[in-house]
Parts: C-alpha cells; structure tokens; sequence
C-alpha cells in the first residue's frame, strides 16, 4: 500500500504470477516474491549506503537475483521498525526518479 500511494507509481506482474513489481513512470524501484515464506522486498540503494546497511542490520542483504551493487533484499519480517522501512523505499523510489529522463520527471510532476 505505502509503495502505491507515490505518484506515478504502478504495480505489475512483468516477470511470472510470483514476483510483484513495483514501477514509478516504468523503472522498477521494489520487487518481491509472493511465493517465499519470509516477505523480503527488494529495493534500490545508493552503493556506500547499501554496504553499510548490509553492514549494520542482519535484515539487510545483497540484492537476491540484482545487481549487488545497486539493490538489497530487505526483510521486512525482522526488527527493523516500519519508518525506517519506509525510509529504505522512499530512498528506493527517490534514486529511480533522479535517474529519470528529463521528460520523465516532468511528466511525473504533472501527474
């Protein structure tokens, strides 16, 4: 519900029926599968802020099946408290629009 109340975005099945996606103006920001035990999502990070967070919190690993880099797989059954949740898919949805086309993000305004 939280990821569907930012502007623009669209939730689609663009993988198999399993693997719920999350888009803002078609760029994915969070990802999860419907068929695991755990609910974990996957979302973008900045890189430095990515290790630490591997780093400082158990819950959060290397994207599963992503760039390593650039996502982790968080789990949203531990004890990360639901602010900093959110927090992590804010910045999540926030690095995807920033890396939007000029005209993509002027769209996004205007919705």
């Amino acid at each position: 519900d939280y990821c569907l109340r930012k502007k623009g975005v669209e939730e689609t099945f663009p993988f198999d029926e399993q693997t719920l996606v999350f888009k803002v103006m078609g760029k994915m920001f969070a990802l999860t599968g419907l068929e695991h035990a755990e609910f974990t999502v996957n979302l973008k990070c900045d890189p430095d802020r990515a290790l630490e967070l591997r780093e400082q919190h158990p819950e959060i690993k290397p994207g599963w099946h992503m760039s390593k880099t650039h996502w982790n797989t968080v789990s949203f059954e531990g004890s990360l408290d639901d602010a900093f949740l959110c927090e992590l898919i804010d910045h999540s949805y926030e690095l995807v629009v920033n890396s939007l086309t000029k005209k993509l993000r002027t769209e996004l305004e205007n919705l």
